[in-house]
């Protein structure tokens, strides 16, 4: 059997194998056929040398949905598009490009964050929100479908919503996405209350820290926050070419969705669960990771 290498399509955005009779079914015969080989990163010595030293962000898709992304900002560095959630003649709700503009200010921020962390990434903005505070769960589930289906590997969401009406389609696209790898970083809502999806553990969920280095986070052992990163008075990125600080959860996210960048970038084979992994022992406060 043919190895894989990472220029061939991999496993997670292929078609589904043949169903073997006999087998139950997402079963694999073995006595007919040989488990497939995957490229893995050993995780034995995870340091943050080995996580993403050496490594800008270079081959790493990230989306951002959010308010739009000013493209021309200095901080931003262009866009490999710009997109927002339209109606139809029909009323249906597409996924349509568009000027690269930010009305609100919110995903220039998100965009600049990342952006400064992992320069070499692409960056996609997909805009659902039109304020920065306010938009439609349609609006959300729409784009978020889109930018799953397209096959980024990390999508920024710093945004929630409270309505429970969402959970369980939010959800299943959340489990989607993370089958896919397809990563979606959330961030948590800033005030105590039940939201979504950064509650669902099949995405990585992000809030505040208030200390000044972009590179320090911590792992939460008390979900379902996973991760806290810089997150108070963070210098962000602002249409028109400004530059403000501002504080929430919001930013908190793109730091570690530049992290991830990095990681991927450097070991592109890595699975949701790995990476939250090395995420995990490469964090602040956790016992095994070794200062480079």
């Amino acid at each position: 059997m043919t190895s894989m290498t990472p220029a061939s399509t991999p496993p997670w955005r292929r078609e589904r194998r043949a169903h073997f009779p006999g087998v139950p079914a997402w079963g694999l015969a073995t006595t007919r056929q040989s488990p497939e080989p995957f490229q893995v990163s050993p995780l034995a010595e995870v340091t943050r040398q080995w996580a993403w030293d050496g490594s800008d962000g270079t081959g790493v898709r990230v989306c951002v949905v959010d308010t739009g992304v000013d493209g021309c900002h200095p901080k931003i560095g262009g866009l490999e598009r710009s997109l927002e959630v339209v109606s139809g003649d029909g009323g249906e709700l597409l996924v349509a490009d568009c000027h690269p503009v930010d009305p609100a200010g919110h995903g220039t921020a998100c965009a600049g964050v990342i952006r400064s962390i992992a320069p070499g990434a692409s960056l996609t903005s997909l805009r659902v929100l039109t304020d920065g505070k306010t938009g439609t769960g349609d609006a959300l589930m729409a784009g978020l479908r889109w930018a799953v289906d397209e096959g980024f590997d990390l999508v920024n969401l710093s945004l929630s919503t409270t309505r429970s009406g969402f959970r369980e389609s939010l959800h299943e696209l959340a489990d989607r996405a993370y089958f896919r790898r397809c990563l979606l970083i959330a961030a948590a809502h800033n005030m105590p209350v039940v939201s979504f999806p950064w509650t669902f553990s099949s995405v990585v969920s992000v809030a505040s820290h208030d200390e000044a280095d972009p590179m320090t986070y911590y792992y939460n052992p008390a979900p379902p926050a996973e991760f806290h990163a810089r997150g108070v008075r963070v210098p962000v990125a602002w249409p028109g070419g400004r530059e403000i600080r501002s504080t929430g959860n919001s930013f908190a996210a793109p730091h570690i969705t530049g992290i991830c960048a990095l990681i991927l970038s450097k070991h592109p084979w890595l699975t949701p669960f790995q990476l939250k992994t090395v995420l995990y022992l490469a964090a602040d406060n956790t016992m095994t990771r070794t200062t480079p």
